[in-house]
């Protein structure tokens, strides 16, 4: 098995930051972002040696242009093409797919970029038992209503689609219920199908950011707190991990990883980061 070795932060030409438990942490209805020890000097360092970056969250609560405001009001600069949402992941996987109709669950972060891109949107519990896909994002009103009309649009055929499938996130109060991975649990066990995952690890939501930044993979750190998530994205696409120990999961879980999936660089916080690229 080969041991992950670290290459050289300095060699990196371009950053994809996570937002929770990464750069910052926001309350339990994750609001309020206060930023974690060293995000905005960090981030300040980058800017002024001209090093691009994207901020990359799971959440899907806020559009990109919510996201870049929420986090602004803490301090952390981010541009709102900068800010990535796995529904804008979503307008081009659909796209591609040429899908037209999606049957949504979830708040306005989810439906508003696939209206914004032309897409026809009905929200649940509005039955689209027609659609071409089901998109499952933050919905923490989802009844069974919901659960009714997008099992039968599942059941006629429609691509199953979600941002995230994780059962928790990181915030302030500690764990806090991954909203869209429950939703989507529920959805699966009663069509027997399995949601595709559009935001991260997938391949697709690394070449979109990738795409921004405009840096080859190898060149590419990806920063986060997730060793499902940033941490595996990393690996699958050939970018450089730096995982973080300020979210859910410490350095012994990252610690006990296979070798060949640690990360390159486990730190206690972005603090320990910018010191190391100073």
């Amino acid at each position: 098995m080969t041991e992950v070795k670290a290459p050289d932060l300095n060699a990196m030409r371009g950053f994809i930051f996570d937002v929770d438990g990464t750069l910052a942490l926001a309350d339990r209805g994750l609001n309020g972002y206060a930023p974690l020890p060293g995000s905005l000097e960090l981030l300040e360092l980058l800017r002024s040696r001209g090093l691009p970056y994207v901020v990359f969250t799971n959440g899907s609560l806020k559009t990109p242009v919510q996201l870049s405001q929420a986090l602004g009001n803490a301090g952390i600069e981010v541009a709102p093409e900068r800010a990535l949402t796995p529904p804008a992941i979503a307008v081009s996987v659909f796209r591609n797919k040429g899908y037209k109709k999606i049957l949504v669950l979830g708040a306005e972060g989810v439906w508003k970029p696939l209206v914004d891109a032309g897409f026809d949107v009905v929200c649940a519990p509005e039955r689209a038992d027609d659609a071409d896909a089901v998109f499952i994002g933050w919905y923490p009103e989802f009844g069974l209503p919901d659960l009714d009309a997008a099992s039968r649009a599942i059941w006629q055929g429609a691509g199953f689609y979600t941002v995230s499938t994780v059962p928790y996130i990181a915030s302030r109060d500690g764990r806090t219920l991954g909203i869209s991975g429950a939703l989507t649990a529920a959805i699966s066990s009663v069509t027997d199908k399995e949601a595709i995952v559009v935001g991260k690890p997938a391949a697709e939501a690394f070449a979109i950011a990738r795409e921004i930044l405009d840096v080859a993979p190898e060149h590419v750190a990806i920063v986060g707190d997730d060793p499902a998530l940033e941490n595996e994205m990393a690996h699958l696409n050939g970018a450089i991990s730096v995982s973080v120990h300020t979210g859910l999961y410490k350095a012994n879980d990252f610690a006990r990883l296979p070798e060949n999936r640690r990360p390159h660089y486990s730190l206690s916080g972005i603090d320990q980061l910018l010191e190391l690229m100073r």
